[in-house]
């Protein structure tokens, strides 16, 4: 019973391992300010890219940017989470199944 139960969580344990390589491999993307910021992440939701336009750059519009920029990295993610809870769902969904 138990060394089933062992094989079954090594297997969950596996197919994680493999869902975060191919998260790993996702680009997410949030926008804000109609493209002013992008910000994109990947599935495991580690940010890889900031693009700021060049307008938000002047003191004045500090405040702004900093507005956006959380907004975008929010909506990217958010994305990122919604990826990542669904890959390892798929993962361990199938063999959680039987042992409930």
């Amino acid at each position: 019973m138990f060394g089933d139960l062992f094989g079954k969580l090594t297997q969950i344990q596996q197919k994680m391992k493999e869902g975060k390589e191919r998260l790993a491999k996702v680009t997410l993307e949030g926008e804000a300010g109609d493209g002013a910021i992008k910000v994109a992440v990947d599935g495991n939701r580690q940010v890889k890219s900031i693009e700021i336009a060049e307008r938000l750059l002047a003191p004045e519009h500090k405040e702004e940017l900093e507005d956006l920029l959380l907004t975008a990295l929010n909506r990217a993610l958010k994305d990122a989470e919604n990826s990542w809870e669904a890959e390892m769902k798929s993962a361990a969904g199938g063999m959680l199944g039987g042992l409930l």
